[in-house]
Formats: structure tokens, sequence, C-alpha cells
């Protein structure tokens, strides 16, 4: 992994069974955002769709409430489950920043999944430590990978590792050089398929 940093909680007992991946984009991108391309090719053969929240679809800049996108990612996680004839606890959900926020909310309002894939998410906003995103960890229960720039505004390293330590799955943190959008595209997608290949085989 180059200069990234991993460390790993705990891990799971046995590897979940993993049928597919939904990747969302952060609010300032949409699908073909270029983390989300370069994952999909990473995890090729694994079946991989990525997903663009209601507002991108109908051409706002404005970010859907939680609900609202919430409602988006459970009919989207149903409809991909159905068309690629898995287990709805087969799909790992995932995204860049407010993407990943939403699928782990959603996660932890009860959307099947087999794990969850964070990557730049958005612990407060930049200069607002107090305004944590993280009242909704304590539910969580699938194997989750957080992947951040050190220098990330929207969370650093130790509030991080301060904050995760409420999720009852088990987590894998990796930190890579640079701010909320690190720009090592291939290096985060090839993390990212790494760690799925591990879950999977109960690494």
């Amino acid at each position: 992994m180059g200069q990234a940093d991993a460390v790993n909680f705990s891990q799971p007992d046995r590897g979940p069974s993993i049928g597919g991946l939904l990747l969302t984009p952060g609010a300032g991108a949409d699908r073909h955002q270029r983390t989300l391309v370069a994952v999909e090719q990473a995890v090729a053969p694994l079946p991989c769709e990525r997903v663009d929240f209601p507002y991108r679809l109908r051409g706002s800049r404005m970010p859907d409430k939680p609900e609202v996108a919430i409602a988006h990612l459970a009919e989207q996680a149903a409809a991909l489950v159905d068309r690629w004839g898995i287990a709805p606890q087969a799909l790992v959900l995932g995204g860049r920043s407010y993407g990943g926020r939403m699928c782990s909310m959603a996660v932890a309002q009860g959307v099947p999944a087999a794990a969850l894939v964070l990557l730049s998410y958005p612990l407060h906003p930049p200069g607002k430590p107090e305004r944590l995103r993280t009242e909704h960890f304590g539910q969580i229960r699938v194997p989750v990978l957080v992947v951040s720039g050190r220098g990330d505004p929207f969370g650093t390293t130790q509030e991080f590792e301060r904050e995760l330590a409420a999720i009852p799955g088990p987590v894998t943190t990796v930190w890579l050089p640079g701010g909320h959008d690190p720009r090592r595209y291939d290096e985060v997608a090839g993390i990212v398929a790494g760690w799925l290949g591990e879950l999977a085989a109960g690494g």
C-alpha cells in the first residue's frame, strides 16, 4: 500500500459472502467520480454499480436530505441484489464523503449489507469538530473500511480513532497523504479491492 498506514481494530471470525458492490459519490461529484471508477475497475469481476443520488438525477447541486438519500439507497440496493441474483446481505455499500455517510446511515437503519466502504468520510464540517456526524455509529455491526487523507479537514486521525471505537463491527482504517480528496485513485482502489478480498476469505 505504499505510504499508507493500515490499522486493524479487529477482524471478523469468518468472511461474509460478498456478491456485489454499490458505490456512491460525494456531494460535489456524480457517479463518474474518478475514485469510484477506479474502484469499479479494481474489484472486477465482482459486480459493481456506481449510483447517483436523486438530486443529481434531477440536475440539482443541493444534496438530498438523509431520509431521501437513504430511501433511494434502499431501493437501488434491492434492485441490484435482484438483478445480480445475490442475497441482500451479500451486497457491500460504500462511497466517498457524503455518499459514504449516507450508506453508513442506511446500514445503521437496517438496510442489509455485507460491509461498508467509507472513503474520505466527513466526520464533521471543516473547522467545526463539535458537529460530529457519528450518532449512528453504534448501530453499524458490519465490517467497515475507512480510507482518508491524514490532512483531511473533515476529521483528524485522532478524531477518527476516537469516534470509530463506537462501531461494534470490525473496523479497518487506512491513512493516505493528502486532504479530503487524496487524489491517489489507483491506490485507493487497490486498498478497497484488497480489503474486500481479505474480508471474503475471512482474513
